[in-house]
């Protein structure tokens, strides 16, 4: 199974971006996806996630800024985020909890796309 992330670069304050993650391979069912962030010197924290069904959770700091979405036909999960912060900067990461055939079940992670906001 391979997660592959898009979509970084970078913005300037107040604009905006769309982060995809697609996840390939040996997939049976994929349960909750989400994207975290690791910022220089600190240590990785979520920022979204949303479950098979749709249900979203967010952290304080991205709501009403963020958006998490998942098209399950493609297997991909989106972060669109708007009105982005400099305190954003940081490398985004997707991972997907994973059931295989066969009933084994893993996290996978994403290789991270790095997202800078700067003026």
């Amino acid at each position: 199974v391979q997660l592959q992330a898009s979509g970084g670069g970078l913005v300037q304050p107040g604009g905006s971006l769309r982060l995809s993650c697609a996840a390939s391979g040996s997939i049976f069912s994929i349960n909750a996806m989400g994207w975290y962030r690791q910022a220089p010197g600190k240590q990785r924290e979520l920022v979204a996630s949303v479950d098979i069904s749709g249900r979203t959770n967010y952290v304080d700091f991205v709501k009403g800024r963020f958006t998490i979405s998942r098209d399950n036909a493609k297997n991909t999960v989106y972060l669109q985020m708007n009105n982005l912060k400099p305190e954003d900067t940081a490398v985004y990461y997707c991972n997907a909890d994973i059931s295989h055939i066969g009933g084994s079940y893993s996290r996978y992670w994403g290789q991270g796309t790095q997202v800078t906001v700067s003026s």
